[in-house]
């Protein structure tokens, strides 16, 4: 499990950016924004914070592509969001994330848990890129959905797992993140800005040595 808490960075639900409590213009489609700025504004429901993550490590070094997310997750307990910034200078990748936490000492009963990841673009082993094609009903090709996978060699402890002598081991796997945009999740806009991010990040990858 990584430092951000979700394994894998896989989410057990999605739901549409309406549903989301949002103040302004938040969660409109950020894919026509080519500034990071613009686009954060545009989309995340906490900018300002996000912004202020991003910036002290960014510094100014150029933005090469980025990729937004937000994640509803509605439970017995309400409505928490969870936000993603994935951003690619030309040799790192800056993962921002946030999410709401529960806190009985707080006004309002909830903080927002937020954390920045630097991952060396040399780091990454592996990036892959998986797109799901269709036609429209006129007959014209289609871009569905697309999905990207990126590892790097380090291995995160994620189960225990017990043996039939009641002993216990480790079980590992790679760090890795994933992304994903499809039709009903950000729309065409957003598919495409996705593959632009990847395609990015797989030219910045450097090769064997």
């Amino acid at each position: 499990m990584g430092m951000f808490g979700r394994p894998g960075r896989q989410r057990t639900q999605r739901t549409q950016p309406p549903a989301v409590p949002a103040t302004g213009a938040a969660g409109a489609d950020w894919s026509s924004h080519r500034e990071l700025e613009d686009a954060v504004r545009a989309y995340l429901l906490h900018p300002d914070i996000a912004l202020e993550a991003l910036g002290a490590v960014l510094g100014r070094r150029p933005v090469r592509a980025f990729t937004l997310e937000r994640v509803v997750d509605i439970n017995a307990n309400g409505t928490s969001v969870w936000q993603e910034a994935a951003v690619c200078d030309d040799h790192r990748l800056v993962l921002w994330h946030s999410e709401d936490m529960t806190d009985a000492s707080a006004p309002g009963g909830t903080v927002l848990d937020s954390s920045v990841q630097v991952i060396p673009l040399g780091s990454v082993s592996h990036v892959g890129i998986r797109t799901l094609v269709g036609t429209t009903t006129d007959g014209d090709r289609e871009m569905r959905g697309a999905y990207v996978f990126l590892a790097t060699p380090t291995l995160q402890e994620i189960t225990s797992v017990r043996g039939e002598e009641g002993t216990s081991t480790g079980r590992f796997r790679q760090e890795a993140y994933r992304f994903s945009k499809s039709l009903d999740d950000g729309g065409p806009g957003q598919i495409q800005r996705l593959l632009e991010f990847a395609h990015v990040v797989a030219e910045r990858v450097p090769g064997p040595r």
